[in-house]
C-alpha cells in the first residue's frame, strides 16, 4: 500500500515506518521539524528512514491548509497513519495555542484530505490523556471522556469527535488509538524516562512530581507499533451492537472506532525509578515534588477491545523496555 506517515521524524512515526517499509509499503514521511526537542535527533531518526527506496520525506506542517490538500491530491494515498502532534500535557499549559494550530488546524486538514482523495483508513494517535478526570480503573473506551485536565488532552478529545463526524458524515473509516506512556529507544527527551535517565547518569536530582505516588501504565514502542499497523490492517466499521438509545461511546453506527493501547499493567513511579537504577548501575537522588497541574495521579488501559479487534495487546515488561532504552541512549550519547 502507499502509506502516509505523519510526524515520521517522531518517535512512534520512525518506528512505525520502519515496520512499515520492511514489510513492503511505501510511505510518504511528513514532519515539519519543529524544535520542540532536539532536532537533531529527529534528524537522526529521519536518517534511518531516507536510505530505503520506498521512502520519500516531506518537510511541512499538518496546519499548512494549502500544502496538505497539494499533498494529498498529489500523493493518492491508501491508507493514512496520523501522529504528528504538538505533543506534552505540561507544555501545553504554556503555549495552549500550539495545541490548537498542530492538534485542531491540522487534525481538521488531515480529515478533509482523506475525505476528497477516498482514503480507505485513517489511522490517528489518540491518547489515555482523555480520560482526564476519570478515577474508575482501568479506563475502558466504554468510559465517558468528558471531563479533560488540560489543553492537551481536550484537543485529542476532539480529535476523536472529528473523526467520527467524518466516519458519519462521509462514510471515512477512522480508528483512534489511546496510547498509554509510550516509551523506548529513540524517545522523546521530555518524557521522564529520557529525563531520568539524564539526569542520573549526569549525577544531578530527578524531579518526582505527587511525592513519588504515581503510577502509569508504561508502554513499550514496539508494542504500540504493532499495534498500530495491525489497526491499520482491519479498517473500522459499523458496530452491530451500537444502540442510539444507549449511547456507548466505544460503539457507533459510523464506521468508527477507538481502541486503547497499552501495557494493562499500572507501574509504581517508584518502582519506574527503580529499574532505570538497576539498568545504569547507580542510584538517583530524588527531589519529592506535589502533583503538577493538569497531571493525573494513574493510568491503567483496560485492553479487551483491542484484543478482540486485532488479537494482539502489548506485553513487554517494563525491566525489559528499560534496559532497552538505556543500551540505546548509552550508544546515542557515548556514555
Amino acid at each position: 500500500m502507499k502509506i502516509l506517515v505523519t510526524g515520521a521524524a517522531g518517535f512512534i512515526g520512525m518506528t512505525t515506518t520502519l515496520r512499515l517499509l520492511a514489510r513492503g509499503d511505501e510511505v510518504v514521511g511528513l514532519d515539519n521539524m519543529n524544535d520542540y526537542y532536539d532536532v537533531t535527533l529527529k534528524e537522526r531518526r529521519l536518517a534511518r528512514l531516507t536510505s530505503s527506496p520506498n521512502f520519500r520525506f516531506i518537510k511541512a506542517d499538518v496546519a499548512d491548509r494549502v500544502a496538505m490538500e497539494q499533498l494529498f491530491a498529489t500523493e493518492k494515498f491508501d491508507r493514512v497513519i496520523h501522529l504528528a502532534a504538538q505533543a506534552g500535557v505540561r507544555y501545553s499549559l504554556q503555549n495552549p495555542h500550539a495545541y490548537v494550530d498542530s492538534n485542531i488546524v491540522g487534525f481538521m486538514n488531515i480529515l478533509e484530505g482523506c475525505r476528497h482523495n477516498k482514503v480507505g483508513h485513517l489511522v490517528y494517535a489518540s491518547s489515555s490523556s482523555v480520560y482526564g478526570g476519570n478515577t474508575r480503573m482501568p479506563f475502558s473506551e466504554h468510559d465517558s471522556v468528558d471531563h479533560p485536565v488540560s489543553m492537551y488532552a481536550a484537543t485529542k478529545k476532539a480529535n476523536e469527535l472529528m473523526a467520527h463526524t467524518y466516519s458519519h458524515l462521509f462514510a471515512l473509516p477512522t480508528t483512534g488509538l489511546r496510547f498509554f506512556t509510550v516509551y523506548g529507544p529513540w524517545g522523546r527527551p521530555d518524557m521522564a524516562l529520557f529525563l531520568f535517565t539524564k539526569a542520573i547518569m549526569e549525577g544531578r536530582a530527578i524531579d518526582v512530581f505527587n511525592q513519588g505516588n504515581m503510577q502509569r501504565d508504561f508502554t513499550f514502542v514496539d508494542d504500540i507499533v504493532e499495534g498500530v499497523i495491525r489497526v491499520l490492517d482491519r479498517p473500522a466499521t459499523t458496530s452491530p451492537t451500537y444502540d442510539p438509545l444507549v449511547a456507548d461511546p466505544a460503539t457507533s453506527n459510523a464506521p468508527y472506532r477507538v481502541f486503547n493501547i497499552g501495557n494493562n499493567n499500572p507501574v509504581p513511579l517508584l518502582d519506574f525509578i527503580a529499574c532505570i537504577e538497576e539498568a545504569l548501575g547507580r542510584k538517583a537522588e530524588k527531589n519529592l515534588l506535589p502533583l503538577q497541574d493538569g497531571d493525573v495521579p494513574a493510568t491503567y488501559a483496560n485492553t479487551d477491545a483491542l484484543r478482540f479487534w486485532v488479537g494482539f495487546v502489548p506485553a513487554t515488561p517494563i525491566k525489559d523496555g528499560i534496559a532497552r532504552f538505556v543500551a540505546w541512549y548509552r550508544d546515542y550519547y557515548k556514555v
